[in-house]
Parts: C-alpha cells; structure tokens; sequence
C-alpha cells in the first residue's frame, strides 16, 4: 500500500494533468522509445548487436526460401 501511494504522488507532480489527462505521459514513452532503438542500435553484446542479428537472421530465411524454390 505504501509503494501504491508514493507511485501515486510522484504520477499527481507530472505536469498537464487538466489538459491533456492520461496523454501527458506520452513524451515518457517516446524517450523510452527511442533508448531502446539507440541500444539497440549502437550496444553490442559479445559481438553482436541487434540489427546484427537480424540481419543475419533476415539472409538466412532468404537464402533458405530460394533454396527451398529451386528443389
């Protein structure tokens, strides 16, 4: 219950509440939003980053379908 208050209180000091109701959050989630495309991005985890994998991932399931064509 405690916790429930103080997420509460720190939800009532963002700003706009009157105008825009809920939609006030919406700049939270475009920054988090583009974090997440940033590490993403630009962090690499081993030696990898996401779009690395992806990529790799993405030429794979092409080369199989062509492979799968041609039999």
């Amino acid at each position: 219950m405690l916790v429930s208050k103080r997420v509460k209180r720190l939800l009532q000091l963002v700003p706009g509440k009157q105008r825009f109701g809920v939609y006030r959050f919406l700049p939270f989630f475009f920054l988090l939003g583009g974090a997440m495309e940033w590490f993403m991005i630009n962090v690499r985890i081993g030696k990898e980053t996401f779009y690395d994998v992806y990529r790799r991932k993405r030429s794979e399931r092409q080369y199989e379908a062509r492979m799968e064509k041609n039999v």
